[in-house]
């Protein structure tokens, strides 16, 4: 019984260590979302100020150049993180679905016993 209620609190542990991880990540896209969104003004700004759009264009501020490949990187990172959170949520439901077996498990071996006591008439005994 002692090993049951083990795997269990293993299983809960798992299942909210990986509720923590996608939380984390979504703050994480959050955060690099609002900063992609920064960064994307700035080089709007400064296409503007400069009035050159195309980064092709010899004219093209160093600065929206700079900007761009930095905003560019931040979008790839914003990729990989919803990648990882698809995984994560996907280790999630698995976990889950492991905590769901072993709760039904531990709750049908109680009524077994249960039922093998009221049937050899032994009580449990109650702590006071």
């Amino acid at each position: 019984m002692r090993s049951r209620e083990t795997l269990l609190r293993l299983h809960r542990f798992r299942t909210e260590d990986r509720r923590r991880q996608a939380s984390d990540i979504d703050g994480m896209i959050q955060d690099l979302t609002r900063k992609y969104d920064e960064l994307d003004s700035h080089v709007r700004f400064e296409e503007s100020r400069n009035g050159v759009t195309d980064p092709a264009n010899v004219n093209y501020s160093m600065a929206a150049k700079a900007t761009r490949g930095r905003r560019d990187n931040l979008l790839k990172s914003i990729a990989d993180l919803k990648d990882q959170k698809a995984s994560v949520m996907a280790q999630l439901a698995d976990e889950e679905a492991e905590l769901r077996k072993v709760e039904l498990l531990m709750e049908k071996e109680s009524g077994v016993s249960a039922a093998t006591s009221a049937s050899t008439g032994l009580q449990p005994a109650h702590v006071h």
